[in-house]
């Protein structure tokens, strides 16, 4: 908490302008800031399992279509998630550098784009591959 107020990791990674991420961070009793870095490690075993889990999401609907042009966008957005992993790992590596020294340089602008990019990229894989993959397979058509 900071100063007694209530912080969200949404809000630090989305909606908090830098001022008041650098004000959060840098009012974050040691107690809080252990918590917070352990959420931060926890969270790159987390991305060992999500960003891989959707990758094959896109590979199992991909498996069941037909169409060309959607296997297409299917595997393009598996191999996407590799880069939502890489922005992931770099907001959490920025997060975990700014609470031990919470002067945010003019790097906060990137991170903004890198966590914007890693939730457009693994929900847009997650919200189109899981429907498909629930479908019943598409008979393959004989070439």
């Amino acid at each position: 908490m900071e100063n007694g107020q209530k912080f969200t990791i949404i809000g630090l990674e989305i909606t908090y302008t830098k001022e008041k991420v650098a004000g959060i961070l840098s009012g974050l009793d040691e107690h809080v800031k252990m918590i917070l870095r352990y959420h931060l490690s926890f969270d790159f075993a987390f991305m060992a399992g999500v960003y891989p889990g959707i990758s094959a999401l896109c590979m199992m609907a991909r498996g069941k279509l037909t169409g060309a042009g959607i296997r297409k966008i299917l595997i393009a957005f598996a191999l996407f998630q590799i880069v939502a992993w890489g922005c992931d790992i770099y907001e959490n590596c920025c997060l975990l550098k700014w609470i031990i020294n919470p002067a945010i340089g003019n790097e906060f602008s990137f991170y903004h784009f890198m966590v914007t990019a890693k939730w457009i990229i693994a929900l847009s894989g997650a919200l189109l591959a899981i429907p498909l993959a629930l479908r019943k397979r598409t008979a393959l058509k004989k070439v």
